[in-house]
């Protein structure tokens, strides 16, 4: 089993970054594609960005494509997201997920192994 705990949350103004971490348990991190989801209120969790478990390939939605970029380091069991450009519609609660499944075209097939998400919240 994976366990994972997000951080690097926190409020910032429109225009600025955060570069949010997931720091992952285990020997085999480096075996899962990882993704990030974000959960505004009252709306269902979306997909956000996911990279391969050897990190050679990563996917994003497209609202955010070109301002965020999803990374990892196996050897510290770490995938990244770092935010730049954050507009108030970024607003929402963040999660880590190891995939079960990260199909050839870039879909995701989430596992049940979810970080206990951050809160990031960007001001007008």
């Amino acid at each position: 089993q994976v366990q994972l705990v997000e951080s690097g949350g926190g409020l910032v103004q429109a225009g600025g970054s955060l570069r949010l971490s997931c720091a992952a348990s285990g020997r085999t991190f480096s075996r899962y594609a990882m993704g990030w989801f974000r959960q505004a209120p009252g709306k269902e969790r979306e997909f956000v960005a996911a990279i391969s478990w050897g990190g050679l390939s990563t996917y994003y939605k497209d609202s955010v494509k070109g301002r965020f970029t999803i990374s990892r380091d196996n050897a510290k069991n770490t995938v990244y997201l770092q935010m730049n450009s954050l507009k108030p519609e970024d607003t929402a609660v963040y999660y880590c997920n190891a995939a079960s499944r990260l199909g050839a075209s870039g879909n995701y097939y989430p596992s049940d192994y979810w970080g206990q998400g951050t809160q990031v919240t960007v001001s007008s």
